[in-house]
């Protein structure tokens, strides 16, 4: 027996948005000491996108479900659920879900934010699938977003060759056949301080040896269960959309996985860089509009990083 094989939720329609500056290999030569060739080896990372004065996680997420809405064909006026994921939202309150809520003009929706950095869209995802099956929601937004640039040491060349701007989005709704497995997801409390965004500076830091050594013995088990519990074998999975950290990172990822020859293997930080919560529905909200994947194929969602949290599922792609 299979996820599908059972009542759930599905994946209707996608959205992206990105701000217009880009910020080059070459442009950060000039502000710290690094190089081109340099980022590239150690991360794979050409571009990355930065928010604008106007922009931030609040008004980017409205951008991402707009597109989404559209994609999926339904009016904001139908949506009872938002959930943004994020953890550089520049106000505690009002949540960014209740200003995306009010800036696409919905009625009365549930509307609050999910904090678990780098794996918050999967948690916000497995949130609303959950909400859908139990009937607490009848259509739900979806959304990760981030400013990082925000919180962002540009002295610091560790960790400022990384990060980008940028929102995904996704709108669910009930399905016979469910169309998302059972969410896989934890903690690893000896991590919490690898990846911090707090005091004293205020700025974003990272252990990222620490980080990498996780995902290069954890994550791939955790990939696994995630593919076991959702009935499948790794030989279904078509397209594998990791947090998009490195570049570095997801390539041993992907092979340890054994995937099929021809899966597609999301890509994304190579242009757009480190994203956090927005990577995953970054990622796959982008494969959708460059065509690169196809309705019903079968994803492998995988998230982890700040928290130390990670999550996954499986999602058949709209």
């Amino acid at each position: 027996m299979t996820f599908r094989d059972q009542p759930g939720s599905r994946i209707i329609g996608t959205g992206f948005f990105q701000p217009e500056r880009v910020l080059t290999n070459q442009e950060l030569e000039a502000m710290v000491e690094t190089s081109d060739e340099w980022i590239r080896q150690r991360t794979g990372i050409v571009t990355r996108r930065i928010a604008g004065e106007d922009d931030t996680v609040a008004s980017m997420s409205a951008q991402a479900a707009r597109m989404a809405l559209a994609d999926a064909g339904v009016d904001a006026s139908e949506v009872t659920q938002v959930i943004v994921a994020t953890c550089s939202n520049d106000e505690r309150s009002p949540s960014a879900a209740g200003r995306v809520a009010e800036a696409l003009g919905m009625s009365s929706p549930v509307a609050f934010e999910v904090g678990a950095a780098c794996s918050g869209f999967e948690h916000a995802l497995a949130i609303a699938d959950q909400s859908l099956r139990t009937g607490a929601s009848s259509t739900s937004l979806v959304i990760g977003a981030e400013k990082l640039s925000a919180v962002t040491d540009y002295t610091d060349r560790t960790t400022c060759i990384l990060v980008g701007d940028g929102a995904g989005a996704a709108v669910l709704r009930p399905a016979e056949r469910s169309g998302v497995s059972p969410v896989v997801w934890g903690t690893e409390p000896s991590l919490a301080d690898a990846v911090r965004i707090g005091p004293p500076s205020g700025s974003f830091s990272q252990e990222g040896r620490k980080v990498l050594g996780w995902g290069l013995r954890q994550a791939p088990v955790i990939a696994r269960r995630v593919v076991a519990d959702a009935g499948l074998d790794m030989s279904d999975i078509d397209v594998f959309i990791p947090h998009q950290a490195n570049l570095r990172m997801i390539e041993p990822l992907a092979a340890a996985l054994d995937l099929r020859e021809d899966a597609v293997v999301a890509d994304d930080v190579i242009v757009s860089g480190n994203t956090s919560a927005a990577t995953i529905p970054l990622a796959m909200a982008k494969l959708r509009a460059e065509g690169r994947v196809s309705s019903g194929d079968t994803a492998l969602l995988l998230g982890f990083g700040g928290g130390f949290s990670w999550a996954g599922q499986v999602v058949d792609l709209p």
